[in-house]
């Protein structure tokens, strides 16, 4: 955008435009693709509780064992496939 052009519309607008222009010239591929494993799930943690953690595996350490306290009733079963 050129400077001092006027947007349209405010940033944080929930109105959707009919279309959107992308330049797939300047578009690059994701440099992080190649560490996701296959099935992985993205999750955004706050930046208070993410500080706690020195890694994903740390997170998925304490994860577990609160599953592992968890009631078998409370728990939710992943669905197959």
């Amino acid at each position: 955008m050129k400077r001092g052009a006027r947007r349209k519309h405010p940033r944080g607008g929930t109105e959707m435009r009919p279309e959107y222009q992308f330049d797939y010239e300047k578009s690059r591929s994701n440099r992080f693709a190649g560490r996701i494993q296959a099935g992985a799930v993205a999750v955004l943690l706050d930046p208070d509780v993410a500080s706690v953690f020195g890694s994903s595996d740390a997170v998925n350490a304490l994860l577990r064992s609160v599953i592992s306290a968890m009631p078998e009733r409370g728990r939710r079963r992943a669905k197959a496939g």
